[in-house]
């Protein structure tokens, strides 16, 4: 068994990589140790001083550590893009979000709204409330967490809906997928990429997980867990 590779991952790729990472290491030999937190929080660690071998992260943020050179800028590749939806208790009923006036109405009626402090999904969405002049009646009664899976709020009913990337949505058991926030607020939707560490010791072993990560095999994981190849 070859080397592992080690890999930072944001947390909306991980129900896709989780499927994906015994595929690769009966197939390369190679592990991939990968670690999941929000876009934010793995800065936080990068910016500590620890490493990884490949990143993977929103595409703004990937960017800016190539252009620090702290990331092999020919080694970047594009994995998915990403919409935020809502999802409710399994067996609740599915509220309209279908238009951004049946969205407000939503939000403003819901005894509690859980979304992420740290999360792309949770700045897009305080953005969001404040756009439409509803973040105050929101958070009043919002549920915030620092970081990790908002949907796990619901079986507990803590929250009533919760917010967050669908793909991050998706991994919490007893919860149902409502559906996205209306497309025509969200016209620049999360972009997930992937890139090589440059203080990386496994270069070979590195781009050739980013080679198989963009490969045409990996599209159907990235659906199955809510993403756009």
């Amino acid at each position: 068994m070859g080397d592992a590779v080690r890999v930072f991952s944001t947390l909306a790729l991980m129900g896709a990589i989780r499927g994906l990472a015994g595929q690769y290491e009966a197939n390369s030999g190679v592990k991939m140790d990968v670690e999941f937190a929000p876009t934010l929080a793995l800065l936080k660690r990068l910016d500590g001083g620890e490493t990884a071998d490949v990143l993977i992260l929103t595409r703004e943020a990937l960017a800016d550590l190539a252009s620090k050179e702290q990331v092999a800028a020919d080694s970047c590749v594009d994995l998915a893009r990403s919409y935020v939806g809502l999802a409710v208790k399994a067996g609740a009923r599915h509220p309209d979000i279908l238009s951004v006036a049946a969205l407000r109405e939503t939000l403003l009626s819901a005894r509690c709204v859980g979304y992420s402090r740290l999360g792309a999904s949770g700045i897009y969405f305080a953005k969001l409330i404040e756009q439409m002049e509803i973040a105050p009646q929101i958070n009043a009664r919002a549920k915030v967490i620092q970081a990790g899976l908002t949907a796990e709020l619901l079986p507990t009913d803590e929250a009533e809906l919760a917010v967050q990337q669908i793909s991050e949505l998706k991994l919490v058991p007893g919860i149902e997928v409502v559906g996205p926030i209306p497309v025509e607020l969200q016209p620049n939707p999360a972009v997930f990429s992937a890139g090589r560490m440059a203080s990386s010791q496994k270069v070979e072993q590195a781009d050739r997980l980013l080679k198989f990560l963009k490969s045409p095999e990996v599209a159907p994981a990235l659906r199955e867990s809510g993403l756009e190849p």
